[in-house]
């Protein structure tokens, strides 16, 4: 009988829970049935983490794998990961994989490849983990310089897709959102992208101004601000009617999250640095973020829908952790298990439904595309159709975006 109770306050639980996360964390409320898809097609979300325990390599290593896989099995050796995908977000290092993967280079194709992107990262990760010695406000470190190096002049409107990459404003005390649909409406949040990335990196307070010298904050990193930037992406698009006409619930979106590891918490050590515990609480608050999103798909009978890939322990490579069995976080109950793993998970479930929407949109004809990608219009056109997103309303109050 109390086993029978427990069930039952266990399900209470799950469906409370649920209808406060569809309702306050994505902006609907709902009863937990499933309904038929209101929309052509999924939109396609990436996420990927702040640094965690590989420095970014976990989803680097991942993204190279997806690639691949994707194309082998369109048979297009020129494919990349941009193609596949309608949003990004990236918080720190996550952050900088984004611009590298989405950012348009001169002959109008991502910078990097995905696998350009995973030797990047091998070769610089450390370093954009580490404290660098110098003032409280650095003008151009040697991290600085590399991220110039690489992005040259490019802004956030030389961007591919929807892009949406976090800070933490030390102005306003406030999540700060740099958007390329923000940068398309008006120049004041546009920013360039060696300085988007280096404010999503900062560890420490790092200036940062728009494109035209109207919007100027002092920010450090995005892994501060939301070190899975999932749950942002998703309220984005959700809210966000211009570029996603047809997207009314999760239902209507395909997700797919990287992680970066999590430290083995069974290691003895009762003592540690900053550093390790800034990464614990990053690594509890990315666990958050999975379990609501995870909770609101599964409610709505769109598990699948959602594809989390996250390490344990400490793996310079990723490959061993692209080895370990996928982990569940339970409401109230810990972690546990899944049957397949990381690697499994990203080869079987979501290459096979990022294919399988690209090919819906590129062979089925007189179709809606479930995306309206926006382009740079005069600002009295765009000023007369306000658009609300999840990045202007997070936003610091002391810019005009």
């Amino acid at each position: 009988m109390a086993a029978v109770s427990t069930m039952e306050s266990d399900h209470l639980t799950n469906h409370i829970f649920s209808i406060l996360e569809n309702k306050f964390l994505f902006g609907r409320c709902s009863d937990g049935t499933p309904t038929a898809a209101s929309s052509p097609g999924k939109v396609r979300i990436l996420s990927i983490d702040a640094g965690g325990s590989t420095d970014g390599v976990l989803a680097a290593r991942s993204l190279a794998c997806l690639e691949a896989a994707l194309r082998a099995e369109s048979g297009n050796p020129g494919a990349r990961i941009a193609d596949f995908f309608d949003v990004v977000a990236g918080s720190g290092v996550g952050g900088v994989l984004a611009g590298l993967l989405f950012t348009r280079g001169k002959d109008g194709s991502p910078l990097f490849t995905a696998g350009e992107a995973l030797c990047f990262v091998l070769e610089n990760g450390g370093r954009f983990s580490r404290p660098e010695k110098s003032g409280v406000f650095r003008r151009r470190s040697r991290t600085s310089k590399l991220l110039k190096k690489v992005f040259g002049e490019a802004t956030l409107k030389d961007t591919l897709k929807s892009v949406l990459i976090p800070c933490f404003d030390l102005t306003t005390g406030a999540p700060f959102v740099f958007s390329r649909a923000d940068a398309l409406e008006m120049d004041a949040c546009d920013f360039p992208m060696a300085d988007v990335c280096g404010a999503t990196l900062a560890n420490r307070p790092f200036e940062i101004k728009s494109v035209d010298g109207r919007t100027m904050t002092s920010a450090v990193g995005g892994g501060v601000a939301m070190s899975n930037p999932a749950a942002a992406a998703i309220t984005h698009v959700l809210n966000n009617k211009q570029e996603f006409p047809f997207s009314a619930g999760v239902e209507d979106l395909l997700v797919v999250s990287l992680g970066n590891g999590e430290p083995d918490s069974g290691d003895g050590d009762l003592t540690p640095s900053s550093a390790s515990l800034v990464k614990i609480v990053g690594c509890g608050a990315a666990d958050m973020v999975d379990q609501a999103v995870s909770m609101a798909f599964s409610s709505r009978g769109s598990r699948s829908s959602y594809v989390r890939i996250q390490g344990r322990g400490e793996d310079d490579g990723g490959e061993e952790m692209l080895k370990q069995r996928i982990v569940e976080t339970v409401l109230f109950r810990g972690k546990k298990l899944a049957p397949a793993s990381n690697l499994q998970t990203l080869l079987h479930s979501a290459a096979p439904q990022l294919l399988k929407e690209h090919l819906r949109r590129t062979t089925c004809r007189g179709i809606l595309p479930p995306v309206v990608l926006l382009k740079q219009q005069p600002q009295a056109a765009s000023a007369s159709s306000p658009r609300t997103s999840s990045s202007s309303t997070i936003l610091s109050s002391n810019s005009s975006c």
